[in-house]
């Protein structure tokens, strides 16, 4: 059985506020369209602390996910974001199989 995966990216808005990093989230995820085995993304800001952003995709499974993991268009597509990662967080990424759901 194929098991969905969650990939969790911790980012920080810059100085200048959020709009930087919405302005290079956007054009990833253009590039990303149609990108087999990618479900959806999304951007999420705690409303308690606004300059924490999460940038959490769904993959169809592992399988997928490594696929764009090792394709070497990768680093270039996901480049314009690189600059917001949360350099507090190391590794800034985590990548989560989904065991149970409702």
């Amino acid at each position: 059985m194929m098991t969905a995966v969650r990939v969790l990216l911790w980012h920080r808005a810059p100085a200048e506020g959020l709009a930087p990093l919405l302005t290079a989230y956007h054009e990833v995820s253009a590039r990303l369209a149609g990108l087999p085995g990618l479900v959806r993304n999304e951007l999420l800001v705690s409303p308690h602390d606004p300059d924490s952003v999460v940038i959490a995709s769904e993959w169809a499974d592992l399988t997928a996910y490594r696929a764009w993991e090792d394709d070497p268009a990768h680093r270039d597509i996901s480049a314009p974001l690189r600059p917001f990662r949360d350099p507090e967080r190391s590794p800034a990424w985590q990548v989560l199989e989904v065991v149970a759901e409702h």
